[in-house]
């Protein structure tokens, strides 16, 4: 069957796709954990990012949730930006489509993606904003779509601090209290919002303290500082939102952010922290199944796959069926094409001619032959960033399945051939690995080595096969260093002198120096894997 039966589908389609249009209940407004619990206590938690959660990647990670824990997983929107949101009713189009008529079909005013009561819930909006005017009405636009409005005072980029938004906020602890109490104060939902660690302990509880006090009902804490991003991105510190939970009433919400991996990290995360639920960005788009437990063994089917080691995840073709999968069924209303079950090295030999792919035959090149009329699609941020989406799950195989990545190069939102004509290729390309692996399994599996450190003992202990959904591991900043891509600034390399000189004088003094120490590397390792 072209759609998976894991992708959650309602009864009645017809009947969510042309729900009336949602208006906000009159009544209480629910605050804090009261108004937590309304949503179902959501553990599990997919971040806003700049055009990367949109609504059919968070129904690609709601369709691995078991429908009795749909309500465990919370989402947020794309980040947008208030007065754009606001202003242009354009922006809107682009970004936000909860209704056809929001789509560009004037007059039809039915429920049709973000915020879909039926399929895309709890949902919470992100703005980024530093006018109160601005937040209030563009939150208002929202509202009638989603659980909450979140404000973001995390984002760490050059275009936050250009625009004074995200992170570049901080300072303004005045501006950060109006923007969330006008809210807390005149909108029919509630506020939330997301920021980063501060210098210290002390002033990260002053500063989440101040967010509460302003009517957060929700507060998301990201364990690295402003300057932790890029090359420089380092390990986030759970120690921080630990600190906060140990300090802060019990009744205030907290979500953790940073370090999240895979399944596991995110259940040592709620332990480690104490947080009420663990929210994943990177860790998500390289693996949307990340809040989803494992099959067991034995019960892996086609779109899981479990080495002898016992190591495992999704594999990628299955996840990007899903996905295309999703995108015909919600976004352009019409049936998946028939496909045959994903391969199986058990699956019986198929004794057939393999048809050849125009773009990979060798030989002098033909010319190209025109193609029929290409179908055009509804402008719609779901078709946009498929491609950038396939790029980063793709991440295992495209330095060596060049093929793949020159399919996907080629893919477009006006033309799903072309997402399906890479879909052929990647799945050819996994079944020639699996039974690689049948055959040769020594290739693909690596033995301990306990001296590997940095970047390269976690890829050792995440890696997988390249056909299995596995996080990108970036270089340790050290790392970062040595090999040119990031420059230690003036004022950092003088301090470091200053103490490297001070710490000699004391190194000295030490009676017992053969004691055992935690390496940089060795510890850098261990929080990554433990927080």
């Amino acid at each position: 069957m072209a759609v998976s039966e894991s992708i959650p589908a309602p009864s009645n389609s017809s009947a969510v796709q042309d729900a009336p249009k949602p208006e906000p209940v009159p009544g209480k407004k629910l605050h804090g954990r009261e108004f937590y619990k309304s949503i179902g206590s959501p553990k599990y938690i997919v971040a806003p990012m700049v055009d990367r959660s949109e609504f059919a990647w968070r129904m690609l990670t709601r369709s691995f949730m078991p429908p009795e824990e749909s309500k465990l997983l919370l989402a947020y929107s794309p980040m947008f930006h208030a007065r754009l949101f606001r202003e242009e009713a354009g922006y809107r189009a682009k970004m936000f489509q909860p209704t056809r008529a929001h789509a560009g079909r004037k007059g039809d005013d039915s429920i049709y993606l973000d915020g879909n009561p039926a399929i895309d819930r709890p949902f919470f909006v992100q703005f980024c904003a530093n006018n109160p005017d601005d937040f209030l009405e563009s939150a208002r636009l929202a509202a009638p779509y989603c659980d909450a409005v979140d404000l973001n005072l995390g984002c760490p980029q050059g275009i936050a601090r250009k625009g004074h938004y995200g992170a570049f906020l901080q300072e303004d602890w005045d501006l950060i209290y109006r923007l969330i109490n006008r809210l807390h104060k005149e909108l029919p939902i509630p506020v939330t919002a997301k920021f980063r660690i501060q210098e210290s302990k002390e002033k990260t509880l002053e500063y989440a303290k101040m967010i509460l006090s302003a009517g957060a009902s929700i507060i998301t804490l990201h364990g690295r500082t402003r300057e932790q991003k890029g090359h420089n991105t380092g390990l986030a510190d759970w120690s921080y939102i630990r600190y906060l939970r140990d300090h802060l009433p019990p009744e205030t919400v907290i979500f953790a952010n940073g370090n999240n991996l895979n399944y596991d990290d995110v259940q040592r995360c709620l332990e480690a922290t104490g947080a009420d639920g663990v929210m994943s960005a990177e860790g998500n788009l390289s693996d949307p199944s990340i809040f989803s437990k494992p099959p067991p063994v034995g019960s892996e089917g086609r779109e899981y796959w479990r080495g002898r080691d016992g190591k495992g995840g999704y594999r990628i073709d299955a996840v990007f069926r899903r996905y295309l999968d999703i995108i015909y069924k919600y976004v352009l209303e019409k049936p998946a094409p028939e496909r045959k079950p994903l391969y199986l090295p058990s699956d019986p030999e198929e004794e057939h001619i393999t048809e050849s792919d125009p773009d990979e035959e060798e030989g002098p090149q033909r010319k190209k032959q025109k193609r029929g009329k290409t179908e055009t699609y509804p402008n719609s941020p779901n078709l946009k960033f498929m491609q950038a989406h396939l790029f980063q799950l793709f991440r295992p195989l495209i330095s060596t399945h060049t093929n793949v990545r020159d399919a996907l190069a080629k893919s477009g939102p006006h033309d799903m051939a072309t997402f399906e004509r890479t879909l052929s290729i990647l799945e050819r390309e996994v079944k020639k690995g699996l039974k690689e692996y049948e055959q040769f399994p020594e290739r693909f599996e690596s033995k301990p080595d306990p001296s590997l450190t940095g970047s390269k003992a976690i890829i050792a202990e995440y890696g997988r096969p390249f056909w299995v959904c596995q996080p990108h591991i970036r270089p340790t900043p050290e790392e970062a260093l040595e090999a040119g891509a990031l420059q230690e600034k003036k004022g950092e390399k003088k301090k470091k002198q200053e103490n490297g000189e001070a710490l000699d004088k004391v190194a000295t003094s030490v009676k017992s120096p053969t004691e055992s120490v935690n390496t940089p590397t060795t510890a850098a390792k261990d929080a990554l894997l433990s927080g």
